[in-house]
């Protein structure tokens, strides 16, 4: 079996990375190049950075999260550069504690997660390598061994900064195993790993009277007290604090705003100055970034309290708010199917972008813009044109509320609402209106909404019902468009020669009677205005039409309908609103004769197979068209 294989070659790599030399050895690496030296705020940044950036966009994407986070560009962005980027380079915000606040399951715990394991891999990479002192408990920083009065010659020669004492452990083995002698100190590389306890802490609250602050900064082990006499004797206390552990990486505080004084006080010193007290020792060092998450109402809580200004001001906040996109929205819960045991289970295309709309309108706030509704702001926001409205005023909407996105329907509801959808026995499929009927039945069990929240939901339901009937519509009227294709390149014709002599001004000859005629004005309109071009801008888009002719002429090519998007869908709505009766019949009898048989076999194989339908939900979908256009 290759998982054999695959388990040996990691073993094999894992030998491969196992490097134990001297301080001296250590030294040599840093000659060539000091970044195994940089902080742990730099490590992450580098981590982030390593998996490539994309600045295309209105906003950088991070491609280190775009696998696991959907919709958050711009609070990824603002992230990494007011944070990490600005800690990496020793700016003052390093000294802060990170705290991402948003709403539940908004992605603040996926995207510590994300870290983590970032971390580990990037541990095990050349770029990415750690040294420690060899036994160290806290894997600690080898250039500590140098006295602080040498550091600045070594800094200069190294190019290297060295922050930070040795720990009291290793101090000791420093006088009783190498005699004062630093250049034999034994150094190892080690691999980030929160399994192993290396370079990752998680520190959870629990109940306040038995939590204690060992915890976070170890404890004495009374069982070798006798042996060592003294409680001040390194070898007499255990460094297995969670910020003794998280030494060189990243330390997570779960829920941090839950805990009790006691232990967030700990954290004024780290912070501040690098160090934190355990036991009977002086100040001990520490480099690592501590993140915590929180929500909103316990934010406010926290800084309402005036005890937490000290702490509060140590602080850097990040709002991670609720994905706004509709698409991005589509593939957070197809990523959660993925994840199940129910992804054999079909689910029709449009079907979770009706789930996404439902999502997205709850979140949305209200524009003041004139004639700005929350449709359009949404459609906006997923990257959509809207008439009248410019990127501009997407800007603008952007920054009108700050506290849009962290309130709404969470994705966890919606999810547990599809399953319970996925879940029914002998499905082999689900549709949109499986899925919009399942979050309408579950706002009864929801605790948490309001009557007057509950009236808003099910209006945005109805929308969501309203979209995704405007999207089936569209999704058959391509599919009978193509089983009319011959009509679609006749109509295009016509509509090409009759605007070819709109522009320059001459007369169209009928094909059969062969004499002039003016252009056919009338066909030209029932066209553009699928696709709402006025009365205004109709010479615009026909000689813009020409134009693009003319350049694949140029270019030795044949110019079709399909060559250009919005004349392809002028020529299917237009043709589908000729096709109306034809389809109202095709799709709603219940006793189609041979020739519908025909077409309709046509079409839920078009359907199948360039549309992502399965043969049954392409039957439904074109049952339920058949009900739309006969109402």
């Amino acid at each position: 079996m290759k998982i054999f294989e695959r388990v040996a070659q990691y073993q094999a790599e894992s030998e491969r990375l196992a490097w134990t030399g001297t301080f001296r050895d250590y030294i040599e690496i840093l000659s060539k190049d000091p970044t195994p030296a940089m902080t742990a705020h730099a490590r992450v940044y580098e981590m982030i950075k390593s998996y490539g950036v994309d600045s295309t966009g209105p906003y950088k994407r991070y491609k280190f999260f775009e696998q696991e986070l959907f919709g958050l560009d711009r609070a990824v962005e603002k992230l990494v550069e007011e944070y990490f980027h600005s800690a990496a380079k020793r700016l003052d915000v390093r000294k802060r504690i990170l705290l991402l606040m948003g709403p539940v399951s908004g992605g603040k715990s996926t995207l510590v997660t994300l870290l983590k394991r970032g971390l580990e891999q990037f541990s095990r990479t050349d770029q990415g390598a750690v040294y420690a002192i060899d036994g160290c408990p806290m894997h600690e920083e080898p250039l500590h061994l140098i006295p602080h009065e040498l550091r600045p010659e070594v800094e200069k020669e190294l190019g290297v900064r060295i922050e930070g004492n040795l720990c009291p452990s290793c101090q000791m083995r420093l006088r009783t195993e190498y005699d004062g002698n630093i250049e034999n100190v034994k150094v190892s590389r080690v691999l980030i790993s929160e399994d192993n306890r290396v370079g990752i802490g998680t520190f959870s609250p629990s109940d306040p009277k038995s939590q204690d602050i060992a915890d976070l900064t170890g404890s004495i082990d009374f069982s070798t007290i006798t042996e060592y006499g003294s409680e001040s004797d390194p070898r007499a206390y255990r460094f297995d604090g969670e910020l003794n552990k998280a030494n060189r990486g990243l330390m997570e505080f779960q829920e941090m705003l839950k805990c009790d004084e006691k232990f967030l006080w700990n954290l004024l010193s780290l912070t501040q100055e690098g160090n934190f007290k355990a036991g009977r020792f002086a100040l001990i060092s520490a480099d690592e970034l501590i993140i915590a998450h929180t929500n909103e109402a316990e934010y406010k809580s926290f800084i309402a309290n005036k005890k937490n200004e000290a702490l509060q001001s140590r602080m850097i906040v990040m709002p991670v708010p609720y994905n706004l996109k509709v698409s991005e929205e589509e593939k957070i819960y197809h990523k959660l199917i993925q994840q199940s045991d129910m992804k054999h289970v079909h689910i029709a295309p449009h079907a979770l972008r009706a789930a996404a709309i439902f999502s997205i309108l709850t979140r949305l706030k209200e524009s003041k813009k004139q004639g700005m509704d929350l449709v359009k702001k949404m459609r906006m926001y997923d990257g959509q044109e809207v008439e009248g409205y410019k990127d501009a005023d997407l800007k603008e909407m952007q920054n009108e509320f700050l506290e849009e996105g962290m309130s709404g329907v969470d994705p966890r509801y919606v999810i547990n609402r599809i399953s319970s959808a996925l879940i029914k026995q002998d499905l082999e499929c689900i549709n949109a209106l499986d899925i919009l009927r399942a979050i309408k039945d579950g706002l009864d069990q929801h605790a948490s909404i309001t009557k007057e929240e509950r009236e808003r939901y099910l209006n945005f339901i109805s929308i969501a019902r309203k979209e995704y009937d405007e999207l089936a519509k569209k999704e058959v009227q391509k599919a009978f468009v193509y089983s009319f294709e011959e009509s679609a390149r006749t109509l295009f014709e016509n509509y090409l020669d009759n605007i070819e002599a709109f522009c320059n001004w001459t007369k169209i000859r009928d094909p059969l009677t062969d004499e002039e005629m003016d252009p056919d004005e009338r066909l030209m309109r029932s066209i553009e205005e699928q696709i709402g071009v006025s009365e205004n801008a109709k010479k615009a888009f026909r000689e813009e039409i020409l134009i693009r002719i003319s350049t694949y002429s140029r270019k030795g090519k044949k110019f079709e309908y399909h060559n250009h998007d919005r004349l392809r869908e002028a020529i299917e709505k237009k043709l589908f609103a000729d096709l109306k009766d034809i389809v109202k019949i095709t799709t709603s009898t219940k006793t189609p004769d041979a020739t519908q048989l025909k077409r309709m076999n046509e079409v839920i194989n078009r359907l199948v197979e360039e549309h992502g339908y399965t043969a049954a939900s392409a039957n439904d979908l074109l049952r339920y068209v058949g009900s739309l256009l006969n109402r």
